[in-house]
This record gives C-alpha cells, structure tokens and sequence, in this order.
C-alpha cells in the first residue's frame, strides 16, 4: 500500500508544480503594472523602483517565478496588494467558513443523493425510479442563485424560521451558526445530490447485474445483505471519486452561493481579488485550490483502494 501511495502521491507533485507553472504564467499575462498601480495616484517613479525591487518585478520572469515558487513552498504566498495583508492568513481566515459550508452542503449531498440513486436502481422503470429521476434532473437544471433566492423569500421572508443570510461563528452562537447555514448548504448540496443519484444509479445497475451478485444470491443470501454488501459497496467506487472532486470544488468556493447569502468566505475573497486586480491573492488562491484538488485526489485513490480487492493484488 505505501508504494501505491508514493506513486499517486508523485504523481500528484508534478501535477501540482505544472499548476504554479501556469498560474504564475497566466498573471504575468494580466494587462496592468503592478507597480504603477501600488505607487499611488502620485505615481513617484521612487516609489515605483521601490515597488519593482521589492517583488522582484526587475528581474526576469523565470527568476520571479523562482523567488515566488520559494516562498510558496515555504507557505508564504506573498501580500496582498490591495490590504498589505498576508496572502496565507487571508486565505487561512476564510477557509473554516467555506470548509463548513461545504462539509454540510456535502452531507445533505450524500444524504440525499446515495439513497436516492440505490431506491432508483433498485425499482429500475419503476414509480421510485421515475420520481428519483425527476427531482435530479430539476436539481441538474436549476441555478442555485436562483433556488437560494427562492428559499431566502419562503424561509426568511415569509416564514421568518431561517436568516435571510449573513455568517456567525460557531463558537460565538452554535444555533444562529447552524441556523445560517442551512439554505446556503441545501442549495449547494442539493445540486451535487443530483449528480451522485445519477453515478450512484448507474453504477448500482451495473453491480446488480455482477456475476458476483448473482453468485450471492444462488448461496441463498438475503436481498439486504446482497445489495448492502456486495453491490453498494463496489458501486460507490466512483461516487468516491466524485465526491472528492465536488468537495474540491466546493472549497475552491462557491461563489454565487456565498454571494448571495453574504457570507464572507473563500469564494468572496476570489471574486474580491479579480475585481481588484490583486495578484498576490489571486495566485495564492488558484494554488491553494490546486492543492486541495490533488490532496482529495490522493484520498480518493487510497478509499479506492481500500475498497477494490483487485488493486491490492
């Protein structure tokens, strides 16, 4: 198993060094001058030599990408242009907000999306199948902007059980946190429990029709146990892989989602970033939601290894 994991873990490396080749790449395409937009309305050619030297913008761009690529390994992704504030603590701040907003967006996903997807295989052309079918493909086709705005109206508005928005800390107000967090949360999971009914769906069929299905059920194996330990489990294989890659997107931040509900975290500092022309925080973002990607990557590939046999021989 470590050799497994050395070898995804390599791959994952160089994968991750070709990300920072492009990231630094595409800014540096970026029309603009940094310098000239950090020295001011004055625009003091001292100020301006000042601002080149100190990035590094007088030199060549393979040497800036050196001297960037350094300090990002050593977890140190520069400052902020626009708040000469730490790109690393900037990021670190918002990460718990939408790490909780996606752990609970992907928890309603799973909850609602897996059993779906088996009740859906299980009564294949079928009343279950067909309302399962139905209230994934309208998950699949509404925009979630619009859906958070519909709820905002029913649930804060009119009913006035939820907040219409806004973020509060956990450890501040436990109950006005898990308050604020369920519509967001619904919205974003609801879109991706659509998108794991249909991979569970269909990799439920297929398990089903397994020759090590039927052989378990010539043993004289109840339905339950049939379906639960033997298809499931082989059928959630690529659900895993998935799951991992919209938990990764979740965390790279759902930006309309917490732009509608106002709640500050990574996706907002992204969008506050292009808008402001903020390099730094730009590059320290895509890398950071990189890097998220491959580590989940990674996890995905060791669960699938742990749940296929076959990789292990």
């Amino acid at each position: 198993m470590a050799g497994y994991i050395f070898q995804r873990l390599g791959v994952g490396l160089i994968t991750l060094w070709v990300v920072t080749i492009i990231v630094f790449s595409l800014v540096q395409l970026l029309p603009g001058d940094v310098a000239l937009a950090m020295s001011g309305e004055e625009r003091d050619p001292a100020a301006m030599a000042y601002v080149r030297e100190r990035y590094h913008l007088d030199q060549p761009v393979i040497v800036q990408y050196a001297y960037w690529l350094g300090d990002a390994l050593s977890g140190d992704f520069g400052t902020s242009l626009r708040t000469n504030l730490p790109v690393d603590a900037m990021i670190l701040s918002k990460i718990p907000v939408t790490l909780q907003l996606a752990v609970f967006s992907m928890l309603w996903a799973l909850a609602l999306g897996i059993p779906a997807g088996i009740a859906s295989a299980l009564y294949k052309d079928r009343w279950p199948d067909h309302v399962a079918n139905a209230i994934g493909l309208s998950g699949l086709s509404i925009p979630n902007f619009w859906l958070g705005i519909v709820l905002i109206m029913l649930f804060a508005v009119e009913w006035g059980v939820l907040p219409p928005g806004g973020y509060v800390p956990f450890t501040e107000d436990p109950i006005g946190n898990l308050e604020a967090m369920l519509l967001p949360s619904f919205v974003l999971g609801s879109g991706i429990a659509a998108v794991i009914m249909r991979h569970t769906r269909s990799a439920m069929l297929g398990a089903m029709k397994a020759d090590y299905v039927r052989t378990a059920r010539a043993k004289g194996m109840i339905e339950r146990v049939v379906v639960a330990k033997h298809a499931l489990r082989n059928a959630l294989m690529p659900v895993v892989t998935l799951g991992a890659l919209e938990f990764g997107q979740l965390l790279s931040g759902a930006v309309l989602t917490e732009q509608v509900f106002n709640i500050p975290g990574f996706g907002k500092l992204v969008v506050d970033a292009v808008f402001n022309r903020d390099f730094q925080v730009m590059q320290g973002a895509v890398l950071f939601t990189a890097t998220m990607y491959i580590a989940l990557n990674l996890l995905a590939d060791i669960a699938y290894y742990l749940l296929d046999p076959r990789l292990r021989g």
